[in-house]
């Protein structure tokens, strides 16, 4: 799972990327709005960590940029701002969710999760597609019965795939949810991970479909 966070202060940046990494997201960081905007028209993410006191933007700007260009990356607000106004103005922009500095690191990975399985339309922690099903608290798949833990290249890779049941992910697409910036990815990345995944839950589990890219197995 790749994480885009903007936020520009030294202390707290250093303290959400660490806990992010300790959780096993790939995390790209940034400190301005206008490098954050870069980096969401360059990047795919699957969720978006954003503070509303930039030094060269008002994150509510940055956010009412992102949903007038109709990109639909979960955001969730990070901010000391806990006036109710701006939380309602936060949320009737697009903002997923709000929380308010401090809070505790396992409630902000809830909260991630939370946006993410309700963007791929569950309501559960778990999340189903064709015979396979995802327990993102546990980060545990579910194949034919079968039932086994997943790294964090599998885990951000059956995310993706389950995310679009049905849809078919290119190589680069994968890589892009797989991988963050500094990331070396060797040519082969993609074709190892799936090789794993296939080593615990049977070929079927991810479909090839040849010149493509792969789709969740039905």
């Amino acid at each position: 799972m790749r994480i885009l966070l903007i936020e520009d202060d030294l202390l707290i940046g250093p303290a959400l990327l660490r806990a992010l990494k300790d959780a096993s997201y790939s995390v790209d960081w940034v400190r301005t709005g206008e490098a954050g905007r870069a980096a969401v028209r360059d990047g795919s993410y699957t969720a978006i960590l954003l503070d509303l006191g930039l030094a060269d933007a008002n994150g509510l700007d940055v956010l009412a940029g992102l949903r007038a260009a109709n990109d639909t990356t979960p955001v969730l607000i990070v901010t000391a701002r806990d006036d109710v106004d701006t939380r309602v103005q936060g949320l009737d922009l697009g903002a997923d969710d709000y929380l308010v500095k401090p809070f505790d690191s396992k409630e902000l990975l809830a909260r991630i999760r939370a946006v993410v399985r309700r963007k791929a339309g569950f309501a559960s922690a778990t999340m189903q597609g064709g015979r396979a099903s995802l327990d993102m608290n546990a980060r545990r798949l579910t194949f034919d019965g079968q039932t086994g833990e997943l790294s964090a290249r599998e885990y951000a890779l059956l995310l993706a795939l389950m995310e679009r049941p049905g849809a078919i992910l290119s190589r680069q697409q994968l890589e892009e949810r797989m991988y963050g910036w500094g990331e070396e990815v060797e040519s082969n990345a993609v074709d190892a991970v799936i090789y794993g995944v296939r080593r615990k839950f049977g070929h079927a589990v991810i479909r090839n479909v040849r010149g493509l890219g792969w789709t969740i197995g039905e």
